[in-house]
C-alpha cells in the first residue's frame, strides 16, 4: 500500500536547500519513492495561516520503503542540514 510523506517546512536557514534539492530527489528515487508536488508558492484558503516556506509531497510505495529511505546512509547528511536548517 502505497503511503505518502507530507513536508511542512519553515526554512531558517536556506543555505541547506541547493545541495538537498540537487541530491535528495536521487536517494528518494532509489527507495521507490516518487515527488507529486514541491513548492514554496503557498496560499492558505481556509483556517490560520502556518508559517509555512516550502511543502513536498512524496510517495512511496511502502512503509517500509519509507523507512529505508529515511534511515538510509546516503540521505543522513541531507536529513541533518534539513533539520539544522530549518523546522520540519
Amino acid at each position: 500500500m502505497s503511503v505518502y510523506v507530507i513536508a511542512d517546512i519553515k526554512v531558517l536557514d536556506d543555505s541547506w536547500i541547493p545541495d538537498y534539492a540537487s541530491n535528495v530527489h536521487d536517494i528518494v528515487h532509489k527507495h521507490g519513492g516518487k515527488y507529486l508536488s514541491r513548492t514554496s508558492n503557498i496560499t492558505t484558503v481556509e483556517g490560520e495561516p502556518r508559517d509555512t516556506s516550502l511543502i513536498a509531497l512524496i510517495e512511496f510505495p511502502s512503509m517500509e520503503k519509507l523507512q529505508a529511505f529515511a534511515s538510509d546512509p546516503d540521505y543522513a547528511p541531507y536529513g541533518a542540514a534539513r533539520k539544522a536548517g530549518s523546522v520540519s
